[in-house]
């Protein structure tokens, strides 16, 4: 499959393989998606919860305005889905099998001023670069 936009994403339960130029452009596209709103939340696929949280860190050093709260509490065994919500700061992790694996990122808006839309899912390592 071609990826060439956020849209391309919208069919995957799995954050595909990326060549260094898609991911570049799919993180141009988003990054204007994520400073139009008002927050965002960021729900991880992980096979580990040390895999999610470390995704979750990745975005807080890339992004500095986006912070969590109480990361070293968090675990769950097995494979994992963990929930970031920007706005509160909160962050929730369970166990859950049968899920991809990847980061989806909704940004959110005050009001009814927009619609909320999810992006990705994007690999782990996606806000390293």
């Amino acid at each position: 499959m071609v990826i060439n936009s956020l849209a391309d994403l919208n069919s995957l339960k799995s954050a595909p393989q990326l060549s260094d130029i898609q991911a570049k452009k799919l993180l141009e596209e988003l990054e204007t998606k994520i400073m139009n709103s008002d927050w965002i939340t960021i729900g991880i696929m992980a096979s580990h919860d040390y895999e999610a949280i470390e995704a979750l860190k990745s975005i807080s050093r890339k992004y500095t305005s986006i912070k969590f709260k109480d990361l070293e509490s968090l675990n769950a065994h097995g494979s994992v889905f963990l929930k970031g919500n920007q706005k509160t700061g909160n962050v929730l992790i369970r166990s859950e099998n049968g899920l991809g694996e990847g980061i989806l990122l909704t940004c959110q808006y005050e009001g009814d001023s927009s619609e909320s839309l999810t992006y990705g899912p994007f690999p782990l390592n996606f806000f390293t670069n």
